[in-house]
């Protein structure tokens, strides 16, 4: 059997204690093409609880799912200049089929909006057919330089929503919508808490009118862009004349949403829950939520026929490993702490005779003895407790490391210190590059909520100083 590696503490190496946690958690192998990845069951496991659980919340909100081409015609791409300006950088092109040169190059989607403007084109005459609301969830590539297992990679997965609506302020409104409809799946079923906001004007989406975020502090005190919902106003539909007779017979420009989460959210996961150990699943998006260990049963065959049993009852209700194999009880043990399983069962002849089971948290790694009696109850108690722990946690971590500042050498020495910092800021592009390449920190987002009241005060861009209530966050980010 193989041996579990060692790996690197988070303080001493945060990024190889990523790449260990990655590669020992068993959750990706390498592609052949540079950056690219193999999900293997325990990453895309998650994957599947996180389109399961959403998909129930986009039905709630009317959202339908639909699936487009991955191939955009040069031609239909080049109607949106913001747009191509913003991917031209990362785009898969393709030239050649065979020996023969294409007429007319073919981009692989790095996303959908002209794909689904052209759709919308053909789709909408009246009123009476909006809103439109599609969901797709679907791969996307970008050639990205740098990349990072779930962070960045030339091929990801994602859902990418599409709207169109009769009215700006309709359309609007469902964009807010979406930023806290993720912003309430990161909480309830990821544990993890968020900073919501609008972007500046540099970091917006290429085409839209306004972007809204979801921020999320990893262990490592930088942010993590963990969703998106973008207001594109008129900017797609009159670039591909998506036009709608509206209740007075007159013709107008539908107004668009996009929105969307990546596998971004499974590096959020690790990064935000994960310890020393290996990872930490979430148990509400966990692939395996308990593990149930046979320990010593060749010393008394009750423990296996036990342990077949405690399986088949407990899968009934939640998703289930036995681990019956011959290895080790530390391997076994480590094995499961290390792929971040919420709980683990343990086995022995010793909880045959005494009619209970060992169940340990990976959260706390707090061992408790239960009665036999409602087993499916008591662990479910403690699934939920995990969750809230693990939220607790990572809320509490995010509340002590946000920090208010009004000057500019304060504002360096809390980045330095690995700090989301709010500071009064004018916006200016010019001078946020320049506080990018001092500082490398970076504007998250004008933050939607703030623990105190804000009064007037001076950007803390040097050369600037000017008076403005606007408050942004910034931090370093991946």
């Amino acid at each position: 059997m193989k041996e579990l590696e060692k790996i690197t503490p988070m303080e001493q190496d945060f990024a190889k204690w990523y790449t260990d946690v990655v590669k020992q958690g068993n959750l990706i192998a390498y592609g052949p093409v540079k950056g690219t990845i193999v999900f293997k069951p325990n990453s895309y496991g998650i994957w599947e609880q996180i389109q399961k659980n959403l998909n129930e919340y986009f039905a709630e909100k009317g959202i339908q799912n639909v699936y487009l081409p991955l191939l955009i015609p040069e031609k239909l791409f080049n109607k949106e200049k913001d747009h191509i300006a913003g991917f031209n950088p990362e785009l898969a092109t393709i030239t050649k089929v065979g020996d023969k040169e294409l007429d007319e190059k073919v981009f692989i989607r790095p996303t959908s909006e002209v794909l689904f403007a052209d759709l919308f084109k053909n789709s909408i005459e009246s009123y009476k057919d909006l809103p439109i609301i599609y969901n797709q969830w679907a791969n996307v590539v970008r050639w990205e330089k740098t990349t990072n297992p779930f962070l960045r990679s030339r091929e990801f997965l994602w859902q990418e929503g599409h709207t169109c609506h009769s009215s700006a302020i309709e359309a609007r409104k469902f964009t807010k919508g979406m930023i806290s409809t993720y912003a309430k799946f990161l909480k309830n079923y990821l544990a993890i808490p968020t900073i919501i906001g609008k972007k500046t004007p540099k970091e917006k989406f290429a085409g839209a009118c306004s972007t809204y975020t979801v921020e999320a502090m990893m262990k490592d005190g930088r942010a993590l862009q963990s969703g998106t919902s973008h207001y594109l106003a008129q900017n797609f539909s009159k670039q591909f004349d998506i036009q709608f007779k509206n209740e007075n017979n007159n013709l107008d420009y539908v107004y668009q949403t996009s929105w969307g989460v990546s596998t971004r959210l499974l590096g959020a996961i690790i990064m935000t829950h994960g310890d020393n150990r290996g990872i930490i699943m979430p148990p509400r998006v966990a692939p395996i939520q308990i593990d149930v260990l046979e320990l010593f049963a060749n010393k008394n065959k009750e423990v296996h026929v036990y342990c077949e049993n405690l399986y088949k009852e407990l899968s009934r209700k939640f998703r289930v490993r036995l681990d019956s194999s011959d290895k080790g009880p530390g391997f076994k043990a480590s094995n499961s702490e290390i792929q971040g399983v919420p709980i683990r069962i343990e086995v022995g002849p010793r909880d045959i005779e005494n009619k209970s089971v060992t169940v340990v948290r990976r959260d706390t790694l707090e061992k408790i003895k239960i009665n036999n009696e409602n087993i499916k109850e008591q662990v479910e108690i403690i699934l939920n407790e995990i969750h809230d722990n693990l939220y607790a946690q990572a809320e509490k971590r995010l509340n002590e490391n946000t920090v208010f500042v009004d000057n500019y050498d304060e504002f360096k020495a809390q980045i330095k210190n690995h700090k989301f910092v709010v500071a009064p800021f004018c916006c200016l592009d010019s001078a946020e590059e320049k506080i990018k390449n001092e500082t490398g920190a970076t504007t998250r987002c004008l933050p939607k909520k703030f623990d105190k009241p804000l009064e007037k005060h001076k950007c803390i861009f040097e050369d600037c100083r000017k008076e403005t209530n606007r408050y942004v966050v910034f931090a370093r980010a991946y």
